[in-house]
């Protein structure tokens, strides 16, 4: 009796390392991995569409490197006139929310982005300040729904729902399907769900290529707003490995002097 019990006990948790709610965790956190840079160097054009098909274009560098498990992010505005000169920075952490601090000519001063702002249009774009941001898989509770096709790959669909509604307000949204692909662990698709549980916004990530250190990266981002008609798309002109700035030039102190 008492070895059907312990061999029952051990079936039960045996079962419980392959439940779907963890799969789904570990497919998120391996997604994350598959496009992780400790540096990179970057130069994009940021387009921004209104509903009627008229567009915005803008010029975008950016910077990053990790010093203390810390990855620091610099970007900077090149042009048009209206938007050169502006600049974000982003302190990502493993463990807790993200510092961001945003740079604008016009009102010469540097100020901290606190965390109801992280949600907001990224310079006017339908991408938002956060998704300029690694995604933190723990800050969700995730679930495997299946699978499904996307741009001619099988995917994994996990569905990630924010743990509570202080991370809705600094999303912006109250879950996102994402679409990884399986074996590569590239995310082709996301869609983020307002606080109604209405379709919010799509993401589509495409032109994926490998870098030296065995990496992949998507040249091509496109957001898509399916309840204003607005869209942004982020396309990546050149894009290096590594980096030689030193930590000095990731700070807030040094928005102003770019």
């Amino acid at each position: 009796m008492k070895r059907k019990y312990m061999m029952a006990a051990a079936l039960a948790l045996l079962l419980s390392f392959n439940l779907p709610g963890q799969d789904a965790r570990q497919i998120a956190e391996k997604a994350n991995e598959a496009i992780e840079f400790k540096a990179m160097e970057m130069a994009a054009t940021l387009s921004i569409r209104d509903g009627r098909g008229n567009e915005r274009i803008r010029q975008i560098a950016t910077a990053s490197r990790t010093f203390g498990g810390v990855t620091k992010t610099l970007m900077k505005f090149l042009a048009p006139a209206d938007v050169k000169g502006a600049a974000m920075l982003i302190y990502d952490y493993e463990d807790r929310s993200d510092d961001m601090w945003i740079f604008l000519p016009a009102l010469r001063k540097t100020r901290r982005i606190v965390s109801s702002e992280k949600g907001k249009s990224f310079m006017g774009s339908e991408f938002s300040n956060a998704d300029m941001a690694r995604p933190n898989a723990g800050q969700f509770n995730h679930k495997l729904l299946g699978s499904a096709t996307i741009a001619g790959k099988d995917c994994w669909k996990v569905e990630s729902t924010c743990l509570n509604e202080d991370i809705e307000d600094e999303l912006g949204y109250s879950r996102q399907v994402a679409y990884i692909e399986k074996g590569a662990y590239l995310t082709r698709q996301a869609e983020y769900y307002d606080f109604d549980g209405k379709l919010f916004k799509v993401l589509s990530l495409s032109r994926f290529e490998k870098q030296a250190n065995g990496k992949y990266f998507a040249f091509h981002m496109e957001m898509q707003n399916r309840q204003n008609g607005r869209s942004s798309v982020i396309a990546i002109g050149r894009f290096q490995v590594g980096s030689g700035l030193e930590e000095s030039y990731f700070s807030a102190a040094n928005l102003e002097k770019l």
